[in-house]
């Protein structure tokens, strides 16, 4: 593996790992074992003792407060109440440097909350045994109090834990900022994460070699080949981002792949730079980097089986419930511009795999090569009143239901580019090819934010990475139903 090598500032006190030294397997802890392009397991032994320090609290305040006459067992409601709400507030994720002091506005607030249904329940259960205003204030702080002390207590013994076996990590990024977020994380072993390599753009090896003192080098690893062999042999489970996937060209594929091989994946960010809270809490930091968990919605299996059944199940509906109109489109096409009702195009699909497009035809070019090298023809004088209409409706798109229901598409996506227009916005954008990670789709997140036709190309690829990124369900369904809202307003693309 060709590698060059950078030197990490402050980290004197720590031996760097060759990115291609192979590892024995951690008996030890660190986590579940990941198998090399396999998704990460859930670690419920990190897991185990926040849960029990928290049903422990609440059931705790329960017998203590409630009265006496309750069935004791009862107090197994609440401990799983406050479980489940904790759970949907986000606090039992991995962040970085937690702090139960931070998450006491949540705790507390929850703790009403659960107190307040807990008054209710019994109030309308057993009135003679109801408990009153002042008791729910005494469990919810008592609830809190516990919960808070109990979760301090964990984090101590997680910092303990992470300095005695830190993860392998790889720094993602070049420039100052690599070198300092490196060097925290040698300093400050206390967040359990130990650099193995440098992942940087190609050439940027003698910009990390000119830095910081002559310690402890890192391997820089050039290509997103060496990033997966150096994932696969230290077992590394961490990666860091000192700048968003979508800003550099390789970005997006190395956050598939690191994710791909099961990695927690970090954005830190300098002084200035906007990075959202994560659920429960202020937002997480390294070392006074603030940083936040990045996803990748390609690596979600389970979610696109099901986006790939809803895809098919609509199609299907779609085709059958617009058939009478698809009928009257094309009966209107075949009499006002004569034969050749559909038009074929070719398209690239997800990883860059074409297919054929179909639509109404609403202009018929000149020759193929007018088809596939003219960006817009909205314009044209030889397009016929019935061929403005469709566009301006957009009934042309309906035939595509057929691309979904075939597998080509997805009713949402990143819409399909011709491959000559993809090669030129990919040299000129680099975010662009990386929108090919999901199903191109007959309607997506930048359409219905007004980005179609003769619009930025290097915004519909900053929406369209934003889609996958954030990918849902119902994210899906919001698409789809701004998209059946636009309709009203007639545009088309």
């Amino acid at each position: 593996m060709t590698m060059e090598s950078a030197p990490v500032p402050g980290a004197g006190r720590a031996t760097a790992v060759q990115a291609h030294t192979v590892h024995p397997p951690r008996r030890s802890g660190g986590g579940a074992q990941v198998r090399p392009g396999g998704r990460r397991t859930v670690r419920c032994g990190r897991l185990a003792p926040l849960l029990c320090v928290d049903a422990l609290a609440a059931a705790a305040a329960f017998v203590l407060l409630v009265p006496a006459g309750l069935p004791r067992p009862l107090a197994a409601l609440p401990a799983v109440a406050q479980i489940l709400l904790l759970a949907h507030r986000g606090l039992y994720r991995t962040r970085l440097s937690p702090s139960a002091l931070s998450e006491v506005p949540a705790l507390l607030g929850l703790a009403l909350l659960q107190w307040y249904l807990a008054v209710q329940v019994l109030d309308a259960w057993a009135p003679q045994q109801a408990i009153g205003w002042t008791v729910l204030a005494y469990g919810a702080g008592a609830q809190t109090a516990l919960g808070c002390a109990g979760r301090a207590a964990v984090y101590r013994a997680r910092r303990r834990a992470a300095v005695r076996r830190p993860l392998s990590t790889l720094v993602v990024g070049h420039g100052p900022q690599a070198r300092q977020v490196t060097a925290a994380l040698f300093d400050h072993p206390a967040y359990g994460l130990r650099p193995v390599g440098l992942v940087a753009a190609p050439g940027a090896g003698d910009e990390e070699r000119a830095g910081g003192s002559a310690a402890a080098p890192l391997p820089v690893l050039l290509s997103p080949q060496e990033v997966g062999r150096a994932v696969v042999q230290n077992s590394v489970r961490h990666a860091v981002f000192t700048a968003p996937p979508e800003a550099t060209p390789d970005g997006p594929a190395l956050l598939s792949l690191l994710t791909g091989h099961g990695c927690r994946v970090w954005l830190v960010s300098g002084p200035g730079a906007a990075v959202s809270a994560p659920a429960g809490g202020r937002p997480d930091h390294l070392w006074g980097f603030t940083a936040r968990p990045l996803r990748d919605g390609t690596n979600r299996p389970f979610g696109h089986a099901a986006k790939r059944a809803v895809d098919a199940v609509l199609a299907a509906f779609g085709l059958l419930l617009a058939a009478p109109v698809m009928a009257a489109c094309a009966l209107a096409v075949r009499l006002s511009d004569g034969p050749g009702v559909i038009f074929r195009q070719e398209r690239v699909g997800r990883h860059g795999r074409t297919f054929v497009l179909l639509k109404f035809r609403t202009l018929r070019p000149a020759d193929a090569q007018e088809s596939a090298t003219r960006w817009n023809v909205a314009s044209d004088e030889r397009m016929s009143r019935v061929g403005r209409a469709l566009r301006r409706t957009s009934l042309d798109e309906l035939p595509q239901l057929w691309n979904v229901l075939r597998g080509d598409m997805s009713l949402v996506g990143p819409r399909p580019e011709r491959p000559y227009f993809v090669a030129q916005f990919s040299r000129a954008h680099p975010g662009y090819q990386a929108r090919h990670r999901m199903p191109v789709g007959i309607t997506g997140l930048a359409q219905v934010n007004g980005l179609r036709g003769d619009t930025s190309i290097e915004e519909r690829a900053r929406f369209d990475n934003h889609y996958i990124e954030t990918w849902s369900l119902w994210q899906d369904a919001c698409v789809l139903a701004r998209t059946a809202g636009s309709l009203f307003r007639l545009g088309g693309s």
